[in-house]
């Protein structure tokens, strides 16, 4: 028997292209987790788009440090960062090597593994609102700074991978500015999103931090 089609991982030439090729294009694909209590899988309906050292809203922006050097690293794997002391958000590196571009995977439709998601995310009032935002989405898949550097293309029984799923049409793709993102960079339609779908976050302009008197 052969693997059906949309079960196929991706290879990491899809990654190896500039990041505003892969964002849209990642929406509708199958994010897997594999973890020791089972496996879920997400379709992603929500991404972000960084362009490294030219963007001012990406983590990469001031040149590479040990916090971010995986994004210079080659396509195909992961980037997780720590957030406000709380939260994980996963990124998939893309673009060639050296040049630290990345997509943020906004939120998505768990489509296997509710139950396993469910404990995780017990504030969540529906399904949908599962991994409904980066850091649910984070939270969700069991993700963290441990699945850093993560080849996303190893294939099976890789802890992460994305298999090729359901890439949906053109005109299902919405484009407005990134979420939270403030200075040079607030206006760049580069977060991406499937119109209508129930899974989406809500927009939040940046509001800047107001100083203590």
């Amino acid at each position: 028997m052969t693997e059906s089609s949309d079960r196929m991982p991706l290879p990491r030439d899809f990654f190896d292209r500039p990041v505003l090729e892969v964002a849209p294009d990642l929406l509708g694909r199958t994010l897997v987790r594999s973890t020791e209590a089972g496996l879920i899988e997400l379709r992603l309906t929500e991404v972000e788009a960084y362009a490294g050292e030219i963007d001012p809203g990406s983590h990469a922006f001031r040149g590479r440090t040990a916090r971010n050097a995986v994004m210079f690293g080659p396509p195909g794997h992961a980037y997780v960062y720590f957030t406000y002391g709380m939260w994980h958000c996963l990124n998939l590196v893309c673009g060639p090597e050296g040049m630290a571009s990345g997509v943020l995977l906004r939120a998505g439709e768990i489509r296997t593994g509710a139950e396993l998601t469910r404990k995780r995310r017990l504030s969540a009032r529906h399904d949908r609102e599962l991994a409904k935002g980066p850091a649910r989405l984070a939270t969700a898949l069991d993700v963290d700074r441990a699945l850093n550097g993560t080849d996303v293309c190893a294939g099976p029984g890789a802890p992460l991978s994305v298999l090729k799923g359901s890439p949906i049409t053109a005109d299902q793709v919405r484009s407005g500015p990134r979420t939270g993102v403030g200075g040079d960079g607030a206006g760049h339609p580069w977060r991406f999103w499937i119109g209508g779908d129930p899974s989406v976050s809500p927009y939040r302009a940046h509001a800047p931090r107001k100083r203590r008197t």
